[in-house]
C-alpha cells in the first residue's frame, strides 16, 4: 500500500460564479413570477442542473451574480446545495455580464474563476476543460459547440489553435455553426479593464476585444440547451430528460 496521497482536484480550489442576474425579457411571457434562473424544468428550477455539473467535476464553492429578483434566488437555494457552498453578489443595478463578474471579485474568487451562463447547459468535462486552459496559460477561454442553427446566437469563427477571430452577429440565415456555450474560464487579468461599477457585456464588449490575441475556443460534442426563450424552455423539459437516461 503506497504511502503516497491521491492528487487532488485542482476543481476543488477553482471558483465557479454563475451569471444569474439577467431579467430574462424573452421568457417574461411564460415565466413571470421569478428570475430565469429559477424556471422550472423538470419539477425543479434550471440553475441547480447547473450546480449539479459543478459538484460532479468536484467543485465546491459558487459565486451567484444576482440582480432581479435576487432575494428569490438566496430564499430557494440558501448558504449551500448538496456539497457546494454558495455565496452571492448583488447587483443593485443592472451592470451587465462582465460587469457582474467584476463585481464578484469582491468575493474572493478563484484566479482563474470558472462562469456559467445562468440561462444555458452543456454536458462539458470541466475537469479537461480546465486542463486545456491551464496547459497553455490562457487568459480567456469559453466551450465552444456546434449547432444546426446558430442564427439565434451569432457564429463564433476561430481558428485550429482555438483563437478566437471574430464574433458573428445574430442572423436568422446563419445555418450551421460554432456558437458560445456559456461557459468560461477567466483570469483577473482578463478582468482588469472592466470599470467598476459601471454596465459592461461580455459578449459585446470584453469577448470581441480579447478576440485575435487573448481569448480561445474549447470545442465540446456535449448536448447543449438554453432557455432563452419559451420554444427553448419547453424543449428543455425533454432534453434533461434524455441526458439523464444517457447517464444510466
Amino acid at each position: 500500500m503506497s504511502d503516497q496521497a491521491e492528487p487532488r482536484n485542482p476543481l476543488e480550489n477553482l471558483t465557479a460564479v454563475i451569471l444569474a442576474g439577467g431579467r430574462g425579457t424573452r421568457l417574461r411571457s411564460a415565466v413571470a413570477d421569478r428570475p430565469k434562473v429559477l424556471a422550472p424544468v423538470g419539477g425543479r428550477p434550471f440553475l441547480t442542473y447547473l450546480l449539479d455539473l459543478w459538484e460532479r467535476a468536484g467543485g465546491r464553492r459558487v459565486v451567484l451574480c444576482t440582480g432581479f429578483m435576487a432575494d428569490q434566488v438566496r430564499e430557494a437555494l440558501g448558504e449551500s446545495y448538496r456539497t457546494l457552498s454558495l455565496c452571492y453578489s448583488v447587483e443593485h443595478e443592472p451592470l451587465g455580464t462582465a460587469g457582474a463578474l467584476r463585481l464578484a471579485l469582491n468575493c474572493r474568487v478563484s484566479d482563474p474563476m470558472l462562469v456559467f451562463n445562468g440561462d444555458s447547459f452543456i454536458k462539458a468535462d470541466l475537469l479537461d476543460f480546465y486542463q486545456w486552459f491551464t496547459a497553455a496559460e490562457r487568459e480567456a477561454g469559453l466551450i465552444l459547440t456546434r449547432v444546426p442553427d446558430a442564427g439565434r446566437f451569432g457564429k463564433v469563427q476561430w481558428e485550429e489553435d482555438g483563437l478566437i477571430r471574430h464574433f458573428e452577429e445574430k442572423h436568422p440565415e446563419a445555418g450551421v455553426g460554432w456558437i458560445n456555450a456559456g461557459v468560461y474560464l477567466l483570469t483577473h487579468r482578463a478582468l482588469r479593464d472592466i470599470p467598476p461599477g459601471r454596465f459592461y457585456s461580455l459578449e459585446r464588449q470584453l469577448f470581441p476585444r480579447l478576440a485575435n490575441h487573448s481569448l480561445f475556443g474549447y470545442p465540446c460534442p456535449g448536448a447543449f440547451i438554453d432557455i432563452g426563450t419559451p420554444d427553448s424552455w419547453r424543449m428543455a423539459q425533454q432534453f434533461f430528460g434524455e441526458i439523464t437516461a444517457g447517464n444510466d
